[in-house]
């Protein structure tokens, strides 16, 4: 965020810098330095130091912690949503239809593979992909213009969005080891909103009847609804009822056959474990997919009754 954003042309305090000013004030109330929350966020200070300013954009679930650390009621999480993060970002004019599309959508939902969907990326994931293409002022314009769709799809009534994960997103190392563990708890952080459902389609889950590509099924305000999929420097819209009708009916089978969302989330735990500390990946560990999937299966079947599994809390 420049800092045009954060004081206005006039001087005067914008969205951005009112979110900075009242986190200090929490901070502060709480007897917080700008270190002691970072430590207990966990987040570098430069983090907390840069929002107060105005000239780092936070993610959501840093807005969550906050809220809980500083006993704010919630303040924090609501004016996030309100904040216009990215009044200034371009879109490449290809992708700018879809923003369109997402800006007033009351319901997206996806299948996604090789890459986590980038309405649900870490900022520093999105980096590492955007620094396959670009590079300097034009990595840090796309970067931001990533990060501003997802605000909206983030906020506390935000529409609905199902997503399926096919296995390989979630496999494929993106930054390394570290940035997964950071990508993969985000998962789990996110899923946890009521408008937000992430299921994992697993490999090694035989008989899964899954699309050949990565799509969206898009349902407008007025009913009409798009499909939308991408090759490598474009977007294809599809409104065709029988081509939907065709690729809903894929979604709806895949979704009911692949894991459940609490299933899901067990899963994606067990994959963070295996971005250990010590820097190795899951292709470095083994594959591991059919002991994941009979821990599942035995919580489950625990008691003769269904039960779902319980996250393991992160420290």
């Amino acid at each position: 965020m420049s800092q045009r954003n954060a004081t206005g042309e006039t001087g005067t305090i914008t969205s951005a810098g009112m979110f900075g000013e009242v986190l200090r004030h929490f901070r502060k109330a709480a007897d917080y330095t700008q270190e002691g929350l970072a430590l207990d966020i966990p987040c570098d200070r430069s983090l907390v130091t840069r929002v107060e300013s105005a000239t780092r954009v936070p993610q959501d679930n840093f807005a969550r912690r906050c809220d809980e650390l500083l006993s704010t009621g919630g303040v924090l999480i609501k004016l996030w949503g309100k904040v216009n993060w990215y009044p200034e970002v371009e879109h490449p004019d290809w992708f700018q239809r879809r923003v369109d599309m997402d800006a007033v959508a009351v319901a997206l939902h996806e299948y996604q593979m090789y890459v986590v969907p980038g309405l649900l990326q870490t900022e520093e994931y999105a980096r590492a992909i955007l620094s396959y293409t670009y590079s300097g002022d034009e990595l840090i314009e796309r970067l931001r213009a990533r990060l501003s769709r997802q605000q909206r799809f983030l906020a506390a009534d935000g529409p609905l969005y199902h997503v399926v994960l096919d296995e390989s997103s979630l496999r494929n190392v993106v930054g390394g080891a570290a940035v997964m563990r950071a990508q993969l708890a985000h998962l789990l952080d996110v899923g946890r909103l009521p408008n937000i459902r992430i299921q994992v389609a697993p490999s090694s889950l035989g008989g899964l009847q899954r699309p050949d590509v990565s799509m969206s099924l898009i349902k407008l305000p007025d009913g009409r609804e798009w499909i939308y999929s991408e090759s490598l420097d474009r977007g294809h819209f599809i409104s065709d009822p029988g081509a939907i009708a065709l690729h809903s009916r894929t979604y709806d089978v895949l979704r009911a056959d692949t894991l459940s969302a609490p299933m899901s989330a067990a899963w994606i735990s067990e994959a963070l474990e295996g971005y250990g500390h010590d820097g190795e990946t899951p292709s470095q560990r083994g594959n591991v997919d059919q002991e994941q999937l009979q821990r599942i299966k035995r919580r489950q079947l625990h008691r003769n009754r269904p039960r779902y599994p319980r996250l393991r809390p992160r420290g």
